[in-house]
């Protein structure tokens, strides 16, 4: 009898430490106007900072953010990655308000094991947008800004079309936006 109490305290422990049990880490939220940004420790969200660089050549862009820079904790991040998805929008000519969610993911290892939770697979992604979620899956110690970008464009373009455009078509225009990221972007 005895045995079975300390098995079952055993397993009642593990299911609290595990992750994905009642133990896991709670999912914080910092809300911009475009992005809604899950973290679970403070160096995730710090370190997805430093991995954002401030937007360049934006000026031309009819911002639905336009206004005084913002203040609190969050405001100088909140700008930095509003400006980048405004400048993705730019870029694409794809202009519109849109809400996008980013799970930020502190290592390769726990981005790898949402995807397999998502998809019952392994697949080894730096990155990903997930459509039928709206949300962007990052690792932060393995990103940059033309990464973000680059995925935000995935979510613009399969938000701004009536029809979601063929997977391959979609990546060449992600692709065409990271790379065209910090160059000035034709106003039409």
């Amino acid at each position: 009898m005895m045995l079975g109490l300390r098995l079952a305290v055993l397993v009642f422990a593990l299911f609290l430490v595990l992750p994905g049990g009642a133990g896991a880490v709670p999912w914080k939220v910092v809300k911009t106007r475009y992005l809604t940004l899950y973290y679970r420790y403070p160096s995730d969200i710090e370190q997805f900072d430093d991995c954002i660089e401030p937007v360049k050549h934006l000026a031309g862009f009819s911002s639905f953010s336009a206004g005084e820079p913002r203040t609190g904790r969050f405001g100088p991040l909140a700008d930095k990655v509003d400006r980048l998805v405004e400048k993705v929008q730019l870029i694409l000519d794809m202009r519109k308000p849109i809400r996008i969610n980013v799970r930020l993911y502190p290592n390769k290892r726990d981005l790898h094991e949402a995807y397999f939770k998502l998809f019952r697979k392994r697949r080894q992604l730096r990155a990903w947008y997930l459509f039928e979620r709206n949300t962007i899956y990052v690792n932060v110690k393995d990103l940059f800004s033309g990464m973000l970008a680059h995925e935000v464009a995935h979510a613009v373009i399969d938000n701004y079309m009536a029809a979601r455009p063929p997977r391959a078509t979609a990546e060449i225009l992600a692709r065409y936006v990271d790379g065209h990221l910090n160059e000035k972007a034709k106003v039409y």
